[in-house]
């Protein structure tokens, strides 16, 4: 059959006879197959020698960056197989199963899938990088979880747990185990790789978060990637206490106890990343739920464009930040990006001559040179009585994470006037609304006109993914139920992620904030101490050049960032 290639491409002058003469060669010495060698040689690009390989065989090309297999499928060849065959299994109808190939002259391949499966095997045409590269991403995670069931087995790993009987996991309560045994197998081979595999998975995947969540027969995995929840492969069920244990190990909590909440950190290096994971424990009917919020110092960034901000209202927020008093206030839901966006501001303001302290609850990141303090209510250390002692250490700039009450509100606003650069947060809708906030929970509008500086609201949306964008002619309809005026996009032509392996066929790759930026200028100041509305302020701010969460929105759609489903999602109410 390789000859056969050989005499093709030779007879249709893709290659010379002597160039054939030297891949035959190369072949004998590695035992590679001639495609391979073609490829590796330079003598025939890998995307020009699928085209000729298509036509000799008559066979389809498939682009595996546009596949994702169903795991049914996946799991009809085994990875031992699949890797030594270098196939990978993309469809079944009935019992026809279809196969990417690097190689579909190879019989011998063909004949033995047919027997592991007990079905007919249809073999299509793929590059041999995109498969080696779907093998790694498809199959790893199978491969280790194999390896681990395997280690569990062998070393009697249920049976030093005390869980022989798998009746004790299906009651409902929390297994009854000795802090050594939890310990133990906490510090055994197969939970240690499993652990760092999630972490190392999760933080190469982007994800923000990570699930731990057990129940009667299962324990549930789960990703947060640009704000959305993926499952991922369960880990084997007699690990469960093993697991969990771990990472209260490594969080430096009490394994022993299994009936109330507990919280910690792990700091770990990831390739060559350090990640804080922020460790939440709670007690649930089958065992204890673990959430871990990846915290990666890199994510923040100095250069503020890159989160999203556009020019007019990036020149704004960085004129803000620089006033060498006053109040800067971050608003908008939880999970909006407003710690990343004052973290990056505070990473930017860090300078030598400069004293910055925060007062937070909880501390996410921990940022060098700055200094920082966990709340503790439950000792006294509230926000407004850290935010007391802050002004006895002559602060240039403080950081309150959150006002949650008219006593923190006040203390920071009279930090504020009395020659401190304050940012903090609210929870609010929009810019306007912050205004009416501050009032409503206690603070004198004169404290609030004379103290802020400026408010920004924001939101985060889906990035479409780069690889897969493409462009579309949004519907009349479409662009009516958003409330999109006529003639805002040329032709209605809006931008939509296909789908593809990159992005995990969601069509999106990443987050970018949306921003609301607005200035107190002295005619806003005049409103506030006449206690306009919120409304008549919204309206002076947009004359005065302020672009709402919708505005910046829909300019982001314009320009191809998210999709018209992501700003309907974000800023319906707008």
């Amino acid at each position: 059959m390789e000859e056969k290639l050989g005499s093709y491409l030779v007879h249709n002058n893709i290659i010379s006879e002597d160039q054939l003469r030297d891949a035959l060669r190369e072949r004998r010495e590695t035992g590679q197959r001639l495609v391979s060698v073609l490829n590796n040689l330079g003598f025939l690009a890998e995307g020009k020698l699928l085209a000729q390989l298509s036509n000799l065989y008559r066979m389809e090309v498939v682009d595996l960056d546009y596949i994702i297999p169903p795991k049914e499928v996946l799991e009809l060849i085994p990875a031992q197989k699949a890797y030594h065959y270098e196939v990978l299994p993309i469809d079944r109808k009935g019992r026809h199963l279809t196969v990417a190939m690097v190689d579909p002259t190879d019989i011998s391949a063909i004949e033995d899938l047919r027997f592991i499966t007990s079905m007919e095997v249809t073999p299509v045409l793929a590059a041999e990088s995109s498969i080696r590269e779907a093998l790694d991403r498809y199959y790893t995670m199978d491969k280790s979880m194999a390896e681990v069931k395997v280690e569990a087995v062998d070393t009697g790993a249920a049976r030093e747990l005390g869980i022989e009987d798998m009746e004790l996991l299906e009651t409902g309560f929390e297994e009854e185990l000795e802090e050594n045994k939890l310990r133990a197998d906490a510090e055994g081979g197969p939970v240690i790789r499993l652990v760092n595999y999630y972490i190392a998975d999760a933080t190469s995947k982007g994800a923000s978060d990570i699930h731990i969540e057990p129940f009667e027969r299962q324990v549930r995995i789960r990703f947060r990637v640009d704000g959305v929840l993926q499952e991922q492969q369960s880990p084997p069920l007699n690990l469960k206490a093993g697991i969990i244990t771990r990472l209260k190990l490594m969080a430096k909590m009490d394994i022993a106890e299994h009936r109330l909440c507990q919280d910690g950190r792990i700091n770990i290096l990831v390739g060559d990343k350090m990640i804080d994971l922020r460790v939440s424990v709670i007690p649930t009917l089958y065992g204890e739920k673990v959430v871990m919020r990846i915290l990666d110092r890199s994510s923040l960034m100095l250069d503020l464009a890159k989160l999203g901000f556009a020019e007019g209202a990036l020149k704004k927020f960085l004129r803000a930040v620089e006033s060498p008093y006053g109040i800067v206030l971050v608003t908008g839901p939880t999970g909006s990006g407003k710690t990343t966006t004052l973290y990056s501001t505070l990473s930017l303001l860090n300078k030598p001559d400069r004293q910055i302290m925060t007062i937070e609850d909880p501390v996410e990141y921990n940022l060098h040179g700055i200094n920082q303090i966990q709340v503790h209510e439950e000792i006294g250390l509230s926000f407004a009585s850290a935010l007391r002692a802050f002004l006895r250490q002559a602060p240039n700039i403080i950081l309150v994470g959150e006002i949650r009450d008219s006593e923190t509100a006040e203390i920071a606003i009279r930090a504020a006037l009395t020659g401190h650069l304050v940012f903090s947060t609210i929870h609010t809708n929009d810019a306007p609304t912050t205004i009416n906030r501050l009032v409503d929970i206690g603070i004198k509008p004169y404290l609030v006109a004379s103290a802020l500086v400026l408010i920004q609201a924001q939101r985060l949306v889906r990035r479409i993914c780069p690889k897969c964008k493409d462009q579309i002619e949004a519907s009349e309809k479409m662009l009516e139920d958003a409330g999109i005026p006529e003639g805002t996009f040329p032709d209605n032509k809006i931008f939509k992620g296909k789908g593809c392996s990159y992005c995990n066929m969601t069509g999106y790759k990443g987050r970018v904030g949306l921003y609301e930026v607005m200035p107190i200028s002295p005619e806003i100041r005049q409103m506030i101490l006449q206690g306009e509305s919120s409304d008549k302020i919204a309206t002076a701010a947009i004359e005065q050049g302020m672009k709402t969460l919708r505005d910046d929105g829909i300019e982001k759609v314009k320009n191809g960032v998210t999709t018209l489903e992501e700003l309907m999602r974000e800023t319906a109410s707008f």
